[in-house]
């Protein structure tokens, strides 16, 4: 055992008693210290610090402490040391804390002992961060020291301190190049504990196991990369493996499956729309080129297309190395046998998209996509010039007269066991169940119509047959593995028919054509037809020399022909690799898919900007229609109050003149031999009844019939106002396109009206009783007439009584008159004065309705004006994802167009 061990352990002490036995160790200690007491210079440290190894391992402290203490040679570090295991012993923790840290010495040893005492130290007394500090620092300083490193690496597990488990597995992975070290690691970040640390941090550990054990590395990379999916360290990761791997070389037996996998998977994560092209596009070039590097076979094609695909959109990314790389790859590939199902894939992606942002793909093509997957049936096209003699065709092989005159809808007959037919335009799909709706919808050139039902010969020959009148730009002529190409057997091949045929040859140039020769003359075995038809079979051989005719007799016999073409229909089945082509024509659609999204793209734009200026000019008729109804509504205010407020006054104006009137007429109750000192009271009473009787009689029938002719006059002048506004809705509505503003006047005010003025002129009235005469004025006037002859006038009746009659005639009774006649008139002044509320009441719906459509319109030129501006700021919103369908579009295109060289240059196929 070497000293340092010795001292450790404390043992030292044995170098003093070796080869002594049977003795007590402090005892032949004793005995030495003694004989060493004896020497002229002795030196007894060695021998004290000896005694207190003994007196430690015997637990008496205290004495080891000082013999400890009295140690003076180059064992005092270590003595210090045991002083403070002495106090640590006697839990005394504060005491031996300050020993350790008071320990000083070069042995590298005795520093990390002491720091892993006190490490334990730390712990007991529950100082973290210390017991961290101190642990760390053991493993900085000596890494080697038995058990040091797994010491720290299940404190920090116990602690959960997964910051430091991380950096202590990453530097002693680096440092040792154990496989364990790395597995522990690989287990940290499987366990989430790596997640937040910075991806740069793993750069050298990663490469360092690269040159060790690349199935290792490939596994902590991958452990790695899921760590950071979905969190904000996820595209530095990226960039940081990505970096990393282009310093990366592997042998040709090594097989990167695991991060294949992960490249593939990140690449379409990266295009599926999520982010924007210009937050990832950084990335791209790496990350194939890495991808490329390192797929297997079986993503060899992915890998090497999408480089191809992104080089196409974006040539300045890709170095020329890698694309022909990728070319080389591409054309070495494995053969894959997804096309359909990727190409729906995307096609379904697509839709889902559009649908997302409130757009509908065209309904045609989705139909036809999804007719496409069907492989079990054989698409026949028939189309051509003779379009009787094709009709007369379909309907023998659909054995039904469905066909009745040409379509020029494209029609598809499918077998089913039930008749189902729909209609389907770009727009809508719907279905059909009487006969002259399918005649109706056959009209339409823009429908498509899939007709299933009973048909043994499509069964049979699991034959779809799709009736097409055009040819010329016709999108249908993709849905079909084969057209057969109708012609009239009974003239010469004329070069308009030959036109037609090869323009549908431009058109799709991989599409096999045939032709159907329709003969109508019934003698179709003369010399002359057997010529005629030789001799366009001749002619078609020299522009379709891989082309099969078949003739067809129109007064032919139903079932020898039916089996003819059905062998005819087989020949002309073989050669064909449905899967490889129905995967291009799904690409087809695709394509005028995004076409008809970027265009939709644009007819949104103009179709705010449309909607905006729109809405703007109706805020202007709006406006002006507020005005307008302003306008007539104080029209009709002055119209009806000034009519009214004639009657009144004219009422009022008659009541003036005939009250007097009726009062001095009264003095005919004046008799000679009336009592004139109660004259007065008789006569009041008199005028209050004539004045009664004359309002109730007279002024209110009256007033009752000009009322009632006023309120015809103003109920007149309502309706046209209500009339008026309802022309205005209907424009507004016009305009519309839509029942939207209907304007709805408040009739229940003309209810009000009558009955107020029945209140106001049926009835009794209830005036209050006027005092026209009183006798004090009476006597006072009498007095002046005739001075001091009163009491002889009060003897004299007969010139008492004319000086009444007089009086009451001479008199002005005009306050009196007005004040009564305010009192009657006072609630048909009221009423008048209520008109003007009453008649915008009448107006209150036509109020609110246009500032509901205002407040409406103002609103939705917002939200436009937002869109828009959102639109045209950030265009790449919108064109980002429709980029990345065409991406991927490119990429199956890169990758069917393999699969086609492949196939045509297969001998087994």
């Amino acid at each position: 055992m070497t000293m340092e061990k010795q001292l450790i352990s404390k043992s030292y002490y044995h170098t003093f008693i070796e080869g002594i036995h049977n003795v007590e160790p402090i005892k032949v200690l004793g005995e030495l210290y003694i004989e060493e007491q004896q020497n002229e210079m002795p030196d007894l440290s060695y021998i004290r610090f000896a005694q207190g190894e003994v007196y430690f391992l015997y637990k008496d402290y205290e004495a080891a402490i000082f013999k400890w203490e009295n140690v003076a040679n180059e064992l005092k570090p270590w003595a210090q040391k045991n002083i403070a295991d002495a106090h640590a012993k006697m839990n005394l923790l504060a005491i031996a804390e300050d020993y350790y840290n008071a320990v000083e010495t070069d042995s590298e040893v005795l520093k990390t002992e002491v720091l892993l005492q006190l490490f334990s130290l730390y712990i007991q007394l529950g100082k973290h961060a210390k017991a961290v500090e101190s642990i760390k620092h053991a493993v900085d300083i000596n890494p080697d020291y038995p058990d040091v490193t797994d010491v720290a690496r299940v404190f920090f597990e116990d602690q959960q301190d997964w910051d430091n488990a991380v950096e202590l597995a990453v530097n002693e992975a680096i440092r040792t190049e154990s496989l364990s070290w790395f597995m522990t690691l690989e287990e940290y970040v499987e366990n989430g504990h790596t997640v937040k640390i910075k991806p740069n941090y793993f750069r050298e550990v990663l490469m360092t196991l690269s040159n060790i054990d690349l199935n290792r590395f490939e596994s902590l990379a991958t452990a790695l990369w899921n760590s950071y999916k979905q969190t904000d360290l996820y595209f530095p990761w990226l960039e940081e493996i990505n970096d990393l791997m282009l310093n990366i070389e592997s042998g040709p037996s090594c097989v990167w499956s695991k991060l294949s996998n992960q490249f593939r998977g990140t690449y379409f994560e990266l295009i599926n729309g999520t982010f924007l092209i210009r937050e990832f596009s950084y990335l791209i070039p790496s990350h194939l080129t890495n991808w490329m590097k390192v797929s297997t076979a079986s993503d060899a094609a992915i890998a090497s297309s999408a480089v191809l695909a992104w080089s196409e959109m974006y040539s300045s990314d890709m170095e020329a190395s890698i694309i022909n790389k990728a070319e080389t790859l591409l054309s070495r590939s494995a053969y894959d046998q997804k096309g359909i199902e990727d190409g729906f894939k995307l096609f379904k992606s697509i839709m889902k998209w559009a649908g997302s942002e409130g757009l509908l793909l065209d309904k045609r093509f989705e139909w036809i996509v999804h007719e496409l997957q069907n492989l079990n049936q054989y698409h026949l096209m028939i189309t051509g010039t003779e379009t009787s003699g094709k009709a007369s065709f379909v309907n023998m092989l659909l054995d039904e007269e469905v066909s009745e005159e040409p379509a020029n809808a494209t029609i598809l007959y499918k077998d089913a066991d039930n008749a189902k037919i729909h209609a389907i335009t770009n727009e809508e799909e719907r279905t059909i169940a009487e006969h002259n709706e399918f005649k109706e919808a056959t009209k339409d050139e823009q429908t498509f119509i899939s007709c299933k039902m009973p048909v043994p010969f499509l069964n049979e020959n699991k034959l779809t047959l799709i009736d097409t009148p055009q040819t010329d730009g016709n999108h249908y002529l993709y849905v079909a593995d084969s057209l057969l190409f109708v012609l009239n057997a009974d003239s010469n091949l004329t070069g308009n028919e030959l036109d037609m045929a090869v323009q549908i040859k431009e058109q799709a140039p991989e599409l096999p054509i045939h032709f159907l020769l329709c003969n109508t003359d019934r003698n179709t075995d003369s010399q002359e037809v057997m010529e005629r038809t030789e001799k366009i079979i001749s002619r078609i051989d020299a522009y379709f020399p891989k082309a099969k005719a078949f003739t067809y007799s129109t007064y032919g016999e139903g079932n020898n022909q039916i089996n003819e073409f059905s062998a005819f229909t087989r020949s002309i089945m073989g050669g064909h690799s449905l899967e490889q082509e129905r995967a291009s024509k799904i690409l087809y659609y695709i394509r005028k898919s995004i076409k008809y999204l970027l265009l939709k793209r644009e007819e949104v734009e103009n179709s705010l900007i449309d909607n905006i200026k729109w809405n703007e000019e109706i805020v202007t008729k709006l406006k002006g229609a507020q005005h307008q109804l302003s306008d007539l509504e104080e029209n009709t205010v002055q119209v009806i109050k000034k009519s009214y407020s004639k009657i009144i006054e004219e009422w009022k104006q008659d009541l003036t003149i005939k009250i007097p009137e009726l009062v001095q007429q009264s003095s005919e109750v004046i008799k000679e031999d009336s009592d004139f000192a109660k004259i007065h009271i008789v006569l009041n009473d008199e005028i209050n009844k004539r004045i009664n009787h004359y309002i109730e009689e007279t002024v209110l029938p009256d007033l009752y019939i000009e009322l009632q002719e006023w309120m015809e006059n103003s109920e007149r002048e309502l309706n046209d106002s209500q009339e008026y506004l309802g022309e205005m809705s209907e424009s507004f509505n016009h305009l519309y396109g839509e029942d939207k503003i209907y304007f709805e006047c408040d009739r229940r005010v003309l209810d009000d009206w009558h009955r107020d003025i029945n209140r106001m002129t049926r009835g009794n009235i209830q005036l209050t009783k006027a005092n026209f005469l009183n006798n004090a004025t009476i006597s006072q006037f009498l007095w002046k007439s005739a001075g001091k002859l009163v009491g002889a006038l009060s003897k004299n009746k007969e010139t008492l009584h004319e000086k009444y009659k007089q009086y009451m005639e001479g008199k002005d009774y005009s306050k009196t008159s007005e004040v009564l006649i305010d009192e009657f008139m006072q609630q048909f002044e009221i009423f008048g004065k209520s008109l003007e509320r009453d008649i915008k009441i009448f107006f209150t719906d036509p109020y609110d309705e246009l500032d509901a459509v205002l407040a409406e319109t103002y609103d939705e030129i917002e939200k436009n004006k937002d869109i828009l501006s959102e639109m045209q700021q950030k265009p790449e919103v919108y064109r980002n994802p429709i980029t990345l369908f065409e991406l991927r579009l490119r990429q199956y295109e890169w990758m069917f167009a393999t699969r086609e060289r492949i196939y045509e240059n297969s001998p087994s196929i």
